[in-house]
């Protein structure tokens, strides 16, 4: 028998030229033992015939289709916008186009939420098409986490977390409101740590074990083997991070720092392309000290009624 929710959860799929893997991805959004309200496709300027698949085969889907490939960190900003703004959710539920949900994921995410306030994220166990878990979304218990909170998520069978992943993160939309979208000009790598850790700066996360989707990355891997040019991304996105972000504190900028350095040494260990590395390492930390990233109105101006959805979003933050 299939159950409901009391809330209104939106899904947001972020495409970008997988139509095969996005049709497993929507067909898996419908088989959910807790259905959604509506599902949101960003179609991140594809060229493969990824609008009119949706438009043909999912026409219930509020298909998003923009001009330009605005990234992932752009895909979700556009889609959360139009869930929160257009679609009137209750509960965001941000995907990859290669993230297939098993039939309980979101009833388990929606579960584990409940009906506490001070619980803004719930993120999925996220595993590779062998059922292995994927080194790449490999959650982290919350550091420094106090007796009260550690025992609140046990009681609801989670671990408590600093920060998620937009391979399967639920977000409150209320949290989204008051705390605005992912920053676009990240465009890919970061976008979900800095989105998530700014919300979660003063409210708890889970990590939710029976929640469980299914990441279909070519290769099983973390992101630190072997980036290649979007290594520069990482290095930029980092220092702008460490930088400018809201969600951390000093102190907290200071131990993620320590840990990116030696992850930074295990990518360049691990690279058979070292060169390729050096020059993204150069010019991301150019980069990333001496810019900043623009805000989503202008990162996203020029895209029609997406571009209307972030503005009133991120009005509405700047009111607040």
């Amino acid at each position: 028998m299939t159950r409901t929710s009391a809330a209104r959860t939106v899904a947001v799929v972020v495409a970008y030229n997988r139509r095969d893997l996005l049709i497993e991805v929507l067909d898996a959004l419908a088989a959910q033992t807790v259905p959604v309200a509506a599902v949101v496709v960003v179609d991140n300027a594809s060229t493969d015939d990824t609008a009119a698949l949706v438009r043909d085969r999912f026409g219930y889907a509020d298909l998003v289709s923009v001009s330009r490939n605005t990234g992932g960190a752009g895909g979700f900003a556009i889609g959360a916008a139009r869930a929160v703004m257009r679609q009137h959710a209750d509960l965001v539920w941000l995907m990859d186009d290669d993230t297939v949900p098993t039939p309980t994921a979101l009833e388990a995410l929606i579960g584990s939420v409940g009906d506490d306030p001070l619980v803004t994220i719930a993120g999925s166990r996220v595993v590779w098409t062998d059922g292995q878990d994927h080194p790449m979304n490999t959650p982290r218990v919350k550091p420094f986490v106090g007796s009260r909170e550690r025992a609140a998520a046990t009681a609801r069978e989670a671990l408590p977390v600093r920060s998620s992943s937009f391979v399967s993160m639920l977000v409150r939309a209320d949290a989204v409101r008051r705390h605005g979208l992912p920053i676009a000009d990240y465009f890919i790598w970061n976008d979900d740590f800095e989105f998530s850790t700014r919300i979660l700066r003063r409210s708890r996360g889970l990590f939710v074990p029976a929640s469980v989707v299914v990441h279909k990355t070519v290769k099983l891997g973390a992101t630190d083997i072997d980036p290649g040019e979007r290594f520069y991304y990482e290095v930029r996105n980092k220092v702008w991070l460490l930088r400018l972000a809201r969600g951390l504190s000093p102190a907290e900028k200071v131990l993620y720092a320590g840990s990116t350095v030696r992850r930074w040494a295990r990518t360049f260990r691990a690279s058979a392309n070292r060169p390729v590395l050096v020059s993204g390492l150069r010019r991301g930390l150019s980069d990333g000290f001496r810019s900043r990233p623009r805000p989503n109105t202008v990162a996203l101006a020029g895209l029609g009624e997406a571009s209307d959805d972030v503005a009133a979003c991120e009005a509405g933050v700047a009111r607040a």
